[in-house]
């Protein structure tokens, strides 16, 4: 029996398919396709994000949490970079602590 998978694992799990008895069918990405496959990959982990709660959805946060460190690496960044961005934003625009809903804005 197979399972078609297409998508990009980490880089441990061919070894685990293999110590599991079963073979991993495998192929490394172009640069073009390795990133167009960390932003599937991106978007899979958002949405097991909005459907996981507590210990899970720290786990699946963590998940997001190792895609973007790569795909910074693509932009020549490290995630590093993306926090002092994100801190700087926040000391200039504010951050999200006050859980303030904009719902709109009157001309004067």
């Amino acid at each position: 029996m197979k399972k078609i998978y297409n998508k990009l694992v980490r880089d441990k799990i061919p070894e685990i398919i293999k110590s599991n008895g079963e073979e991993p069918i495998t192929r490394v990405l172009t640069d073009e396709e390795y990133k167009i496959e960390l932003e599937k990959k991106l978007n899979e982990e958002y949405q097991e994000v909005l459907s996981a709660t507590g210990k899970d959805r720290i786990e699946e946060l963590a998940d997001m949490l190792e895609i973007i460190k790569y795909l910074a690496k693509m932009e020549n960044a490290t995630l590093n970079d993306i926090i002092a961005i994100a801190n700087a934003k926040s000391s200039k625009r504010g951050a999200f602590n006050d859980k303030i809903f904009l719902e709109k804005v009157l001309k004067k």
